[in-house]
């Protein structure tokens, strides 16, 4: 199915400060919305993940592909899973992030570097399970934040870590 790119909205939205709510991964409305995920993630230069709230959609739902990035160690492709969660989380490194949802700030945040995620595919239902390390764990943690209301200014240990952000880049 083809999506459609959608805005990404901007911080402080009400969508991104809310928790997120877990859906049917078969239901053709979370199959649809996963598509324009996807389409959206691929019309943002620079970006490597967005989540379901990004896009004004209150649910359990985040694409990524940190295929592209030059720090990328694991890359599980280009993926949409539904009702993500951690398992696993460890060795935990300070890196610097971005966001689509907020514009020209990026900040040094803490984040695990091997991860293990589960969760479902869209349309199938099918269960996947994801280790990731390096940038990948930190640009789908950075997602995970967003289904639970949290920008990674939230996760920044202070005024100091921020930085004006030379290029446009999520996570």
């Amino acid at each position: 199915m083809k999506g459609t790119a959608r805005e990404v909205l901007g911080a402080p939205h009400p969508v991104l400060s809310a928790q997120a709510e877990s859906v049917d991964p078969t239901d053709p409305k979370v199959v649809a919305a996963a598509a324009d995920l996807l389409a959206t993630l691929r019309g943002e230069p620079g970006a490597t993940g967005l989540a379901a709230p990004q896009i004004g959609l209150s649910w359990r739902l985040i694409a990524f592909d940190a295929g592209g990035h030059p720090q990328t160690r694991s890359w599980a492709g280009e993926l949409v899973v539904v009702n993500p969660r951690l398992t696993q989380a460890a060795r935990w490194h300070d890196g610097r992030e971005g966001c689509a949802s907020v514009a020209g700030l990026t900040a040094e945040v803490p984040r695990a570097t091997r991860i293990t995620l589960l969760g479902r595919l869209p349309g199938t239902g099918e269960a996947i399970t994801i280790e990731a390390d390096a940038y990948e764990a930190r640009c789908i943690q950075h997602q995970l934040d967003h289904l639970d209301g949290v920008l990674f200014l939230d996760r920044a240990p202070g005024a100091l870590s921020l930085h004006r952000r030379l290029h446009s880049c999520d996570s």
